[in-house]
């Protein structure tokens, strides 16, 4: 069953917590109790295929879905229609002690396709499960990637209707044209004038607002989330974790239960969560390092025991990690804590009210045995990119760079070599005037022509460029729509005609 973390909701089933998306009431759904695995089942996953690993990890979390159901909802999700390399998740060896995890190979070239490709047809089976006659409508506020991945996952899905919402002027070129150029006749993109935080605290106040769902129920719709505060988003997040290690073991690279490090470039806190729960179902993980950019309230909090969402906003080369509110720390502090809700309820009170909280020391010395954080600036993180590409001509995103960035500082700092995994989010094509820039040395700013850049990245790389990108500027505008930061309940009215 899965319990609230502000224990303001009753247990609810897997396809009910799916359904919902989150509590009614705020908080969010979490396993009454989190699986461990043993270390003979870690070892054997050795030379899996991906799906494997996936069945067995949907297994011990999905029970009111039958074996059957997990094997055919996960065939139908990573396969080489979906996926454009056949272990889904490659794993590059970047050196001797460093591993690239690349989460780019789906359909939109960033990871949350892991996620958005099985989370609609979980969600599909869900809404079977549960008999009910009402459409789906499911509200999605963006730092840039997630937009994309969530309406190709749900596009045309019978049932569903997808919003989602983005910082005006605050994602990619590149970022932006994949939503507003999105086909599907159940989808929508709205641009908003405000940054990420101001996008997700508004669809999270649609969420627990009585009267719209007053409303939406009058209209036999209901609410429920493709961001990673639904757990069916989070969920296979998990195994791309058992994946990478089971790699790394077949390929003789560490034996088996041999504990690893884990970088996670974030800003909402779902990837690294991800790891953190494979972590405690007994993957061999020593140090989970979450990398920040110039937004570093993760950075802080996890340094200090501090929240404080009272800082100037960057906008950076790192837009997907531009974010104050990380919404998944709050199940990472529910697991800290012991499901303390009570605590939990006050912490997010406090950090609506007074825009932070102060977590206790000795939660801070509990996380801090495991958990560590660290920033990179743009510099940095430009830096990182045009060395790692001279050192082995590997080419790294602007998040993952923002990664190596930060795990390169903890090595000096700490001498630790021990083997390491570095998740890569997006494909560099996705931010290519950034990474040309950091490549070749030039002051790219005053070019508008995005496509020009990345046919010039492709010339300097050599590496192919991802489907998903190609021609993207020949493709039709379908979402023109622009709204200021409180009118999203408007916006949604008028786009589902209610």
């Amino acid at each position: 069953m899965y319990i609230s973390s502000r224990g303001n909701f009753h247990p609810v089933t897997a396809s009910e917590a799916i359904c919902l998306g989150m509590a009614p009431g705020g908080g969010l759904f979490v396993p009454e109790k989190v699986p461990v695995l043993n270390e003979k089942t870690i070892s054997d996953m050795a030379g899996q295929r991906y799906g494997e690993i996936a069945q067995t990890i949907l297994e011990l979390y999905l029970d009111d879905f039958s074996g059957e159901e997990i094997k055919e909802i996960v065939a139908q999700s990573y396969n080489q229609e979906n996926f454009d390399h056949p272990d889904i998740a490659p794993v590059v060896k970047l050196d001797q002690h460093t591993f690239i995890l690349e989460l780019w190979h789906g359909p939109t070239a960033a990871f949350k396709d892991m996620a958005l490709q099985i989370m609609p047809r979980l969600l599909a089976k869900s809404v079977q499960k549960r008999g009910s006659a009402q459409e789906v409508i499911i509200p999605v506020a963006t730092s840039g990637d997630t937009g994309k991945a969530a309406l190709e996952g749900f596009k045309n899905v019978p049932g569903v209707k997808i919003i989602v919402f983005y910082p005006h002027g605050g994602v990619s070129r590149v970022q932006e044209l994949q939503m507003t150029t999105a086909e599907g006749d159940n989808v929508a993109v709205v641009a908003v004038k405000g940054n990420f935080d101001d996008c997700q605290t508004a669809v999270k106040k649609l969420f627990t607002d009585p009267e719209f769902n007053s409303l939406f129920a009058a209209h036999q719709m209901t609410f429920s989330s493709a961001n990673s505060i639904n757990w069916g988003r989070l969920l296979p997040q998990i195994i791309y974790y058992f994946w990478s290690y089971s790699q790394l073991m077949h390929r003789g690279e560490i034996s088996p239960g041999e504990k690893i490090n884990v970088v996670v470039p974030t800003g909402n806190f779902g990837n690294i969560l991800a790891c953190y729960y494979a972590f405690l179902m007994g993957l061999p993980v020593d140090k989970l390092i979450c990398a920040s950019n110039e937004n570093k309230v993760l950075t802080d909090v996890i340094g200090t025991g501090t929240y404080n969402r009272q800082r100037t906003f960057y906008k950076t080369i790192s837009p997907s990690m531009d974010i104050l509110i990380s919404s998944n720390f709050e199940r990472f502090l529910f697991e800290i804590t012991g499901h303390d809700e009570d605590k939990i309820s006050l912490w997010y009170q406090q950090l609506q009210d007074q825009g932070a909280f102060q977590v206790e020391d000795i939660y801070r010395a509990k996380w801090q045995e495991f958990l560590l954080g660290g920033f990179a600036t743009d510099e940095e993180t430009k830096r990182e990119i045009k060395t790692t590409f001279t050192a082995s001509g590997y080419v790294l995103d602007t998040h993952t760079g923002a990664g190596v960035a930060v795990y390169r500082d903890y090595v000096e700092k700490s001498g630790d070599r021990r083997k390491t995994i570095i998740d890569a989010t997006a494909n560099p094509y996705k931010f290519n005037r950034a990474v040309l820039e950091a490549i070749s040395g030039q002051d790219l700013s005053g070019q508008k022509d995005e496509f020009a850049i990345l046919e010039e990245l492709h010339q300097v790389t050599k590496m192919p460029i991802h489907s998903a990108l190609k021609d993207l500027d020949q493709r039709p505008v379908r979402h023109q729509r622009v709204i200021e930061k409180d009118q999203l309940g408007t916006a949604v009215k008028d786009i589902l005609g209610i």
